[in-house]
């Protein structure tokens, strides 16, 4: 087996030229150069394999090709997180319908990990907020910074403990396709409940989540829709959910964004519980037009207008190659999947299902195209690696350096995502995070945050050392001073490399052959090393060195 060498690997790094260390401005050259000193020129990638009950030359012929371990690794990394070793020997051996619809059945509505308690609390009533002393409304808002960062915490954790990864990737894509965030919602009881809202419909219905969306407290504040009353129209959400979420630019004039504002008047927040409330006083019932169509609508209406367009299945898709296809969309591969995807009346599954089976997901040409995402980066890692680890909140902190801070997009439109998550400076934190994770190796193997026990410490939301949301080198260092390590640690980290390299019969201080070198490169990167490595490399050091490749950076 070799891992495809592909110009647009180099052509991706020549695009974010700026944003890499210096060190990072000879990758062509430098992925010119051998691997090693002895690597094999002739070792290929085998050819694909077909099931047997598969007949050549049928529209569905590849639908029947068999995964092997590249082929799992890929698309489990692709689909969720990267998976660690008895993730991918479940996948090893099916068809690609058959890994499709494995990910697809095993989608979530709820977490497994228990949200905090105070996230059924109330948020405080208008008198409350009066009564206020100034110390008291600062230690209010010390206390909803704290449990952000809670949040935040056992976001991380649920990603990490989850048994469908595609579920959480899809409430994070759907997290940043309706932003709301912390900046414009003061109480993190309100993100925490519209992530449950994300959650349960992340592979459900497009057009349910959009309706749900609408009405959400969260939403109603972020984007101003609960000042939006008769005679006094608030543009914003009326303009942002055809832009961002549904049309897309370029398919409504900003006569239909005013006569839309108009339909979602009545739409409101109850002073006291910040719950939604229809306030039809409020609500302008004369006729609108939108989208050349006429009529005395009402919120509701127009989003259904909008579902009604074609434009709106289209863009939909399309933002969902980008994120898990190719940063270019093909608007010819497109356009069945969408139709699919309308005619469903917006069941998201069928999206994905004719993505994840469609033959530019599966192109050599399209992997290691995509960059890893702040949150690919840490979690997949943790997962991948199978780290232990005592407390999230430093994976958390880490995520918010490497420029994806959860529950706080930047702006309306989200994270932009792609190359924009490289930089000089986020490219070194991430080279920074795979040293601290080397620096946390123990001969024991790793515990999660799985247990009873920890499972209560996340209900209960008291996370040890959160208050302080200790940055990922503080715990770290905790597991090098000998805290944290066993049944007792506070937000220690442990990878057990020992245990990990023995998958690939090796062990920390040997010297890994050839065979072994090609092995541990297909596990951890999705393309040839950029750059050399020494041939006289310990396992362990030479697994650090391809975890530093630039090439570990991309998906």
């Amino acid at each position: 087996m070799k891992l495809p060498a592909r110009g647009n690997r180099n052509r991706w790094f020549a695009v974010s030229a700026t944003a890499l260390t210096a060190a990072m401005c000879a990758v062509p050259a430098a992925a010119e150069q051998p691997i090693a000193a002895h690597a094999d020129a002739s070792h290929v990638r085998p050819a694909r394999h077909l099931a047997p009950a598969a007949a050549s030359g049928t529209a569905s012929e590849h639908e029947q090709d068999v995964l092997d371990a590249d082929d799992a690794r890929f698309f489990l990394t692709r689909v969720g997180f990267a998976p660690d070793n008895a993730e991918l020997a479940h996948y090893v051996g099916l068809t690609r319908e058959q890994a499709v619809d494995s990910v697809l059945a095993g989608a979530r509505t709820e977490a497994v990990t228990p949200l905090p308690d105070w996230v059924l609390e109330p948020v405080p009533t208008r008198e409350m907020r009066k009564a206020w002393t100034d110390d008291q409304r600062r230690d209010e808002q010390r206390l909803r910074g704290q449990r952000y960062e809670l949040l935040r915490a056992w976001w991380v954790r649920e990603m990490l403990s989850t048994p469908s990864p595609l579920t959480e990737r899809m409430t994070l894509f759907w997290h940043n396709h309706f932003t709301s965030g912390q900046d414009k919602v003061p109480y993190p009881q309100q993100m925490a409940l519209q992530n449950m809202l994300l959650r349960r419909d992340a592979l459900g219905n497009f057009g349910e989540l959009l309706h749900d969306v609408a009405k959400d407290p969260a939403m109603l504040q972020y984007l101003d829709g609960a000042s939006n009353r008769k005679g006094k129209p608030n543009e914003n959400f009326a303009r942002e959910v055809m832009e961002l979420f549904t049309l897309g630019e370029g398919h409504y004039t900003q006569r239909d964004v005013s006569e839309a504002a108009r339909a979602y008047t009545g739409w409101s927040l109850d002073p006291d519980t910040q719950s939604y409330v229809w306030r039809a006083n409020q609500h302008d019932d004369g006729e609108k037009s939108v989208l050349g169509e006429t009529g005395p609508f009402d919120g509701d209406q127009v989003l259904d207008i909008l579902l009604a367009r074609p434009e709106t299945a289209t863009f939909v898709t399309t933002k969902l190659w980008r994120e898990f296809v190719s940063d270019t969309p093909d608007p010819s591969r497109i356009a069945p999947i969408a139709a699919q995807f309308r005619a469903s009346h917006y069941d998201i599954k069928v999206a994905l299902r004719g993505l994840f089976l469609s033959e530019p997901f599966w192109d050599d040409a399209n992997r290691g195209v995509l960059v890893k995402s702040p949150v690919d980066v840490v979690v997949g890692t943790l997962r991948g690696f199978d780290i232990g680890y005592d407390n999230t909140a430093p994976f958390a902190a880490e995520i918010r350096t490497l420029g994806e801070n959860l529950f706080y997009p930047p702006n309306v439109k989200g994270w932009p995502g792609g190359t924009t998550w490289i930089n000089s400076s986020t490219l070194l934190a991430r080279k920074q995070f795979v040293e601290q994770l080397f620096r946390a190796t123990e001969a024991a193997g790793p515990r999660r945050m799985g247990s009873p026990a920890n499972a209560r410490i996340a209900a209960s939301g008291a996370l040890p050392g959160m208050e302080s949301n200790p940055p990922m080198q503080h715990a770290m260092a905790r597991v090098a001073q000998g805290q944290g390590q066993g049944q007792g640690g506070k937000g220690g980290v442990r990878f057990d490399v020992d245990t990990w390299l023995a998958h690939y019969n090796t062990a920390p201080t040997a010297k890994p052959g050839l065979s072994t070198e090609l092995q541990l490169q297909h596990a951890v990167l999705p393309l040839t090393p950029v750059d050399a490595i020494d041939t006289d490399s310990t396992a362990s050091a030479y697994l650090e060195a391809l975890l530093m490749d630039p090439a570990y950076q991309l998906k």
